[in-house]
């Protein structure tokens, strides 16, 4: 039995939480697309998790977590979230099991995504507003069968002939197209802390490279296995798997706001491909939404509020990237978006998440339709009450318990639960209406 949890708006919905929340129910915890551009945040008592590639629930000790084949390693990253995990006191060992087949991201590639992403490398280019990762550029060097797998690392020859043929792409694109000089190269790899890579006639240092993520193979090695065929003896064996996804419906490369999207696909059909899976074994899918709406980077945002509101929800909702401390845009939430990520991946329930980030208003708003590319509001009282410290769904406040209901029929699927704070006990249980 498969479950899959999957943000409904622009990522960043509390994903991390809710997989860590319901992990303790599950045997395995896999991932199925994205990188470390990822950011899920967990508190446990008085201590705070921000993972980029390890799922969220490596912090229950008897679950087996997965990075699947659909997902893009930086192995500097990984070994590096691995060490910090353990060090914290989280066994990590052969709890984690990563796929063969994922593709790994080069220093090439954050170079490449970065220098894109900039004043003076993008020219006319359309800046997404990414995370600076390598994703995109991984993934495009995966769909044109020219990229690195984990796989790969742990074999000299092959490692190296694929670092030169990548290199002897990339330099070219970096120098004519990007129009880079190697200055602008070496500050990039310093800025990341990989100016140890940089060569001054070949940009890259070829040796340097293959030496280095041999050596990250050979470390990883413990950790990769085909994880397809784990998956699929688990499911055959009663396992419960609960598949985690990164980033939000409305980034999904195919059916989210193109161009300023992301590379993989966070919706439930990338499920069974970044796995593995067959799509008969996936039996229950929850949507998780925030109380508002957020966005980080560029792109369309019809309820975005740049007034006071959206300061308040900035503020209150602790708004600011896990992964690169970027304010995130803020605004009403906004049920024709999430009623489409509901029919997109035929969510069957619904997290609802920072409730208690909205107790201070006096008025809260839902887009309910559009006409033309505005929003038409439906408007509720609120509740100007704590919602914090509430234990179940009769201990809210009564407008707060209409709202929820209110938002159920906006949204065309039941929300299940509510989410009023950061901790775990702070998840309340929300009974059919």
């Amino acid at each position: 039995m498969v479950d899959v949890i999957l943000g409904t708006q622009w990522g960043d919905e509390g994903k991390g939480k809710l997989v860590d929340n319901l992990s303790s129910k599950y045997d395995i915890v896999a991932r199925y697309q994205g990188g470390a551009n990822a950011g899920h945040t967990v508190k446990v008592g008085d201590n705070k998790y921000i993972l980029h590639l390890i799922p969220s629930g490596i912090l229950h000790p008897r679950v087996t977590c997965v990075i699947g084949n659909g997902t893009v390693v930086d192995p500097i990253t990984l070994k590096s979230e691995i060490e910090e995990l353990e060090s914290r006191g989280v066994a990590v060992g052969k709890r984690l099991k990563i796929s063969s087949a994922a593709h790994v991201i080069m220093p090439y590639h954050r170079v490449i995504d970065i220098l894109k992403e900039s004043s003076s490398g993008a020219g006319k280019r359309v800046k997404i507003g990414t995370t600076g990762r390598g994703i995109g550029p991984a993934y495009a060097d995966k769909y044109s069968r020219t990229g690195l797998r984990i796989g790969d690392l742990t074999d000299r020859k092959v490692l190296r002939d694929k670092i030169r043929r990548n290199l002897a792409e990339k330099v070219p694109y970096i120098r004519h197209v990007l129009g880079a000089s190697p200055l602008q190269v070496r500050n990039v790899l310093a800025s990341l802390g990989l100016e140890n890579f940089y060569s001054d006639k070949t940009l890259f240092d070829e040796k340097k490279l293959v030496r280095f993520f041999l050596a990250l193979g050979n470390y990883m090695e413990g950790y990769v296995e085909n994880t397809q065929l784990f998956l699929n003896h688990a499911i055959k064996n009663g396992k419960k798997i609960l598949a985690e996804g990164a980033q939000g419906t409305m980034l999904d490369i195919d059916h989210g706001t193109y161009p300023f999207v992301t590379s993989s696909n966070p919706t439930a059909g990338g499920v069974c491909v970044g796995l593995g899976i067959p799509p008969s074994s996936v039996k229950k899918v929850i949507g998780v939404m925030k109380a508002y709406t957020t966005r980080v980077g560029s792109g369309p945002f019809p309820t975005e509020l740049k007034d006071r509101t959206g300061r308040h929800l900035q503020e209150k909702g602790h708004e600011f990237g896990a992964t690169t401390g970027r304010p995130r845009r803020c605004g009403w939430l906004d049920a024709v978006l999430v009623k489409k990520a509901v029919a997109i991946s035929g969510i069957t329930e619904i997290a609802m998440t920072k409730l208690d980030v909205l107790d201070e208003l006096a008025e809260i708003k839902v887009a309910v339709a559009y006409r033309g590319e505005r929003p038409v509001y439906r408007k509720f009282p609120g509740w100007q009450q704590d919602t914090s410290s509430a234990s179940s769904f009769d201990e809210l406040p009564l407008k707060a318990r209409r709202y929820i209901r209110a938002v159920e029929k906006l949204v065309g699927t039941r929300i299940s639960i509510v989410s009023v704070g950061p901790g775990r006990r702070q998840t309340i249980r929300v009974p059919r209406g």
